[in-house]
């Protein structure tokens, strides 16, 4: 069974243009993906509409995993993100994360806690922005 990870997942989310969103969120996140990002709950709608405005605001960036741990069905990730906006300002947040896998590789549910290293006040809630 091929398994996504976090990297190979943004990269395509917000880092690949002109890849659809739905193949791209299908390819790697089941049909009942939820996801709870500093605390707040998203389904699968919302989570896409979280990608979607991102879409609309990060310009160009890159996914640094630091550590990574899969045992069965659970994945555990710290990365960081860095981001250059539309508007030519950067972005670094760490993610702290939790995962369940689909019996099909993809995610199921994912737990994060965001730490923004780097960027203004405004973008404390990048991480769940719609």
């Amino acid at each position: 069974m091929n398994r996504t990870d976090i990297s190979t997942a943004l990269t395509d989310l917000l880092l690949t243009p002109g890849l659809d969103l739905d193949e791209a969120a299908d390819r790697h996140f089941a049909p009942d993906y939820r996801q709870r990002t500093d605390g707040s709950w998203a389904d699968r709608q919302g989570f896409l509409a979280h990608i979607a405005h991102l879409r609309t605001v990060v310009a160009d960036g890159s996914v640094e995993v630091h550590e990574e741990f899969v045992d069965g069905h659970r994945y555990a990730d710290r990365h960081t993100v860095n981001v250059t906006k539309t508007d030519g300002s950067v972005v670094r947040m760490e993610v702290y994360l939790f995962g369940e896998f689909a019996p099909d590789g993809r995610f199921r549910r994912i737990e994060e806690t965001t730490l923004m290293l780097h960027g203004a006040d405004g973008d404390r809630n990048l991480g769940s922005a719609r």
